[in-house]
């Protein structure tokens, strides 16, 4: 027993869908898992919520020889941010972002293609949209992430991680309803220092969690409550 607050993805995942027990059997609920290492926190937190599990594919864009470090990141739908502190930081040209931006959209373009294999992407609009990752370090790609389903108009945003910084409350503010997070250490400076086991998810991995989640049949329980027709609450 190492003292860690999470085993593995899969347990924080089962964790944190206790923690949004509130939209279980919701039909109007889609999460979605940002690749590589959301995606099998999301599995667990749609088997758990009787919901549909999607992925939404963001990359970092890393500082050039140190690219653990993120000037920006980019989403599927073309959104792109920028953190300008980094970049006049460092004093890195617009010539050198194009590059590591262009280099970056060739990998989102190939992550879309695999992981879909076809698949739609998910209907947006009017959804209750929960959002989970591993957990969240700068920020940069699960900010990308929130403007690019904002401008799909879901019902409302819901970002879920096991583990983020103090401040990332304060960071994502308005741009979603909810904000789940299970631990926030006062001293943060890696996601996987909280993991027992932290290692790196397969291409082919994040593909067998989609295929098993996309054969899983969704089941609502039979709605005999008294309710004007066509009216809907969510919690926020």
């Amino acid at each position: 027993m190492t003292g860690l607050p999470f085993q593995d993805r899969a347990k924080a995942g089962q964790r944190l869908a206790s923690a949004l027990a509130r939209y279980r059997d919701q039909p109007d609920v889609v999460v979605l898992g940002l690749p590589r290492g959301g995606v099998p926190v999301a599995y667990e937190v749609a088997r758990s919520l009787n919901a549909a599990l999607d992925v939404f594919v963001v990359r970092k864009l890393g500082v050039p020889g140190q690219r653990e470090l993120a000037m920006g990141a980019i989403a599927t739908g073309g959104v792109r941010t920028i953190n300008y502190d980094v970049v006049e930081g460092l004093g890195i040209s617009g010539d050198v972002i194009g590059l590591v931006v262009a280099e970056e959209e060739r990998e989102l373009e190939r992550r879309e293609q695999l992981y879909r294999q076809g698949r739609p992407r998910p209907a947006i609009p009017g959804k209750v949209v929960i959002l989970v990752d591993d957990g969240i370090a700068t920020g940069s790609t699960m900010k990308a992430a929130v403007a690019a389903l904002q401008a799909q108009h879901p019902a409302r945003l819901v970002v879920a991680v096991p583990v983020a910084p103090p401040s990332t409350r304060e960071e994502l503010g308005p741009a979603v309803n909810k904000f789940v997070c299970l631990f926030q250490p006062e001293f943060f400076r890696a996601v996987g220092e909280w993991y027992s086991d932290f290692r790196q998810i397969s291409d082919e991995e994040v593909q067998e969690l989609l295929r098993r989640a996309s054969e899983r049949i969704v089941t609502r329980p039979p709605d005999t409550s008294p309710h004007l027709a066509g009216s809907q609450s969510h919690p926020v």
